[in-house]
Order: structure tokens, then sequence, then C-alpha cells
């Protein structure tokens, strides 16, 4: 079973220095049909203004992952970490027991787009953690790159819930196919471009939903840039 949904349905939340679209239910943004899917719990796209970010906040219980299409953020948590999340990079927060954190785009005229992923964790209580990696374009062009996952093989990221992320590059004739567990789920979000899933072809901002199905097919893609999650029923 697929289900589709497009990114014009999703919803949007204007900040003035931020402006966010959300897949599932978040803040102030309520969809009863919409509240995860499997133990993904949130997917937004966030734009951030220059000179502007998240002030410090907390966490808890919650494996949050980052990834930056353009620009930078800057990241500082109360575990000591501060760095810069640059395109290309994948970041990881345990949230755990409690993190409080910020994130900022101090560039002066550039606007920082990432999204942000949050995935319920196997248990409560979990000692917060941190991790961060690089994946290469030429790791991701023309298949699809695992880089979080529970045993953190391959040199993925360690995600301390029972769910994996893979992100690929599509163009042309580069194709891909991903063996599924038909007792999971799945769940396809295209970043940019356009790639046929399956059996529907989706824009930037759209995603599948996947239940029952034993593969997932990835081909026709035009300048495509695509997020894959396989999670738990």
């Amino acid at each position: 079973m697929l289900t589709l949904r497009r990114s014009g349905d999703r919803g949007h939340a204007d900040h003035g220095w931020l402006q966010s679209r959300h897949s599932f239910s978040f803040a102030g943004y309520h969809d009863p049909a919409h509240m995860g899917w499997g133990n993904l719990r949130v997917i937004n796209e966030d734009r951030v203004a220059p000179g502007c970010g998240f002030g410090t906040h907390g966490h808890r219980d919650m494996e949050i992952i980052s990834y930056v299409l353009s620009g930078a953020l800057a990241h500082r948590d109360s575990m000591g970490n501060g760095t810069a999340i640059l395109p290309g990079d994948v970041q990881r927060m345990s949230a755990g027991t409690g993190v409080r954190h910020s994130e900022f785009n101090h560039a002066a005229d550039a606007t920082t787009h990432f999204l942000q992923i949050w995935i319920e964790p196997v248990r409560a209580g979990l000692a917060p953690g941190y991790e961060q990696k690089s994946f290469p374009v030429a790791e991701r062009r023309g298949r699809l790159r695992r880089v979080a996952g529970p045993d953190g093989a391959d040199g993925a990221l360690t995600l301390h819930g029972d769910a994996s992320l893979y992100l690929g590059l599509f163009d042309g004739e580069e194709a891909a196919r991903l063996v599924l567990d038909p007792a999971r789920k799945a769940y396809v979000h295209v970043i940019r471009g356009a790639l046929r899933v399956n059996d529907q072809i989706l824009q930037a901002g759209d995603a599948v939903l996947l239940a029952s199905e034993s593969a997932l097919h990835l081909r026709e893609g035009r300048d495509a840039e695509v997020m894959v999650f396989d999670l738990a029923p």
C-alpha cells in the first residue's frame, strides 16, 4: 500500500525569520491524520534567515537528525558540542534524559535550508549523545547510502531507534532498489528534483508512505535527491 502526500498539503509556519514546512503535526500545526508514521514523528523543512536561529531550548527522549541542504547551521549544546553543520553533513543528537541546544545561521547574506527529523528511541531515559559525519556526493550518487541505523554499520551514524535512514541522488538512468520487510513501514521524502517511486512520480517536498510492501524502486530521476526511511511497524 502506497499513500501519497503532496508537498503543498504539509503544514506551514511563517515566523518571519523562519519558514517551516511540517510533514507531520508539530507545534501550532495539528492534523490528526498526520501524527507520524511508525516511529517517525517529525520531518520539518526549515529555511532560516541570515543572522537568525533557534535560541537555547530543551529536548528529551527523542533521536533528532539534522541534514543541511544549503548554507550552514551552527550547533551548540549542553554536552559541550559546538560545531557547524554543512551540506552533506548528517547530525544525530540523542536527547535522552535531557539536552539543551541552540541552532543558528551566522551568515550575513545566505539562508540556511535544512531538514530536521525526529525518531522515537528504543526506550526512554537513554544517556544523551551526539554524532556528526559527512557523506560525500560520490557515496550517494545513483544509489541509496545508509547514513543512520541501529548498528552504525558501514560508517553510518548510530541511531538509538528501530529505524534506518538512506540518502540518494538520482538523475537520468540512475536507479536503485531497496528490499523492504512487508511487516514494517517505510517513508520516502523527495528533497529536490523529481523521481519515480514505485509507480508514483514525486516532486520536491512530496512523500510516499509505504506499508505491506516488499520492495522500493527509485528511477527516472531529474536532478533528484531523496531520503528513505525503514521504520518500525
